[in-house]
Formats: C-alpha cells, sequence, structure tokens
C-alpha cells in the first residue's frame, strides 16, 4: 500500500459541509456505475462559494482536482450523513484529508468507503497552507512536510483506521480478512 503522497494542496476553513462538498443535485449519480463515479468526482467541492474560494477544487470540464490534498479547519464534513462526500473527493483523485478536526459521520464515510485517508491534525494547516503549496504526507510517520519551508507537522496516527482504508473500504477489509465470504 502507499504511505506516502506528495502534491499540491487545496485549502478551506471550518465547518465545511457536505452540500459544499457535493451539493445535493448530484446525488442522483450511483457510484457503484463506473461512469457516474467519474462524474461524481467532477462535481466534487463544487458547492464552495466561490467568492471564498476562487480556485475550483476541480476545473471547470475536467473529472479530476489537480489537487492531491485538502487541508481543512475544524469539522469538515458536517451536515448530512451522505456516503457521496467522500466518494466525490475520491473519485476526482484525492486521497487525503488534512483537517483539525471531522464530522464524526463524515469521518466513518471516509473509513466505509475507502476513498480517503482522514488525518487530524493538531495544528491549524489551514492558516499555515494555502491553495497550492506542496506537501509529502507520509502515513507511517503521521508526518505533513512543506516543500518550500521543510517544516514537519504531525498528525494523530489512524490507528484501527488506515488498514479499512488500505483494504479500499470496509467491505473489501472485511473480505480481505475473513471475516466474510470473498464472493459475499
Amino acid at each position: 500500500m502507499q504511505s506516502v503522497f506528495t502534491g499540491s494542496v487545496y485549502v478551506v476553513r471550518d465547518n465545511i459541509d457536505t452540500d459544499q462538498i457535493i451539493p445535493a443535485q448530484y446525488l442522483t449519480l450511483v457510484p457503484t456505475i463506473p461512469s457516474e463515479y467519474e462524474k461524481l468526482g467532477s462535481y466534487a467541492m463544487i458547492g464552495l462559494p466561490d467568492v471564498a474560494y476562487p480556485a475550483r477544487f476541480v476545473k471547470e470540464g475536467k473529472i479530476d482536482s489537480d489537487y492531491a490534498i485538502i487541508v481543512a479547519g475544524r469539522n469538515f464534513g458536517c451536515g448530512s450523513s451522505r456516503e457521496h462526500a467522500p466518494i466525490a473527493i475520491g473519485s476526482a483523485g484525492t486521497k487525503i484529508v488534512l483537517a483539525e478536526s471531522f464530522a464524526r459521520i463524515f469521518f466513518r464515510n471516509c473509513v466505509s468507503t475507502g476513498e480517503i485517508y482522514p488525518c487530524e491534525c493538531s495544528d491549524r494547516l489551514c492558516d499555515v497552507l494555502k491553495t497550492g503549496d506542496v506537501v509529502t504526507v507520509d502515513l507511517d510517520a503521521n508526518s505533513v512536510t512543506v516543500k518550500d519551508t521543510g517544516k514537519v507537522y504531525l498528525f494523530k496516527p489512524l490507528g484501527d483506521v488506515r488498514p479499512v482504508v488500505d483494504a479500499g473500504g470496509l467491505f473489501n477489509y472485511a473480505r480481505q480478512s475473513g471475516m466474510i465470504p470473498a464472493n459475499a
């Protein structure tokens, strides 16, 4: 499994809710249908207000984001319990969200879908970094290194969450570990 991710960050603030991550009108897309899964990613973070976030997470006409990592403040993923939110972010090609804190249901949906590594940072990285900065996230070392400054920040270990996300979600993990039959 990949444990080191390097790429540019997309920085958001506090209380980014699931309507901002994926607005309700896109919930008709079925993530288990490959073409619709792909399309879902093109709408990730489209509900953010343009005034506060002039750079789009996924550029117009594209299906993948230029940003490998999202950096957020407190309470990322608050709002409804829609699984489409972490799925949309994952479909756009982002594998890590570094946040000061997560809404509990969003955190659980990241793990159960296997789309995103939800990493909780004690430092307020959304005040340190700006959209486009390049970082390296090392899941084994629980660290974030900023390319331009070399400064290293730590995040809480993922613990039992990591093998579930590594496996691609709860059902894949259960199959791989023998909890349920491989064909279930």
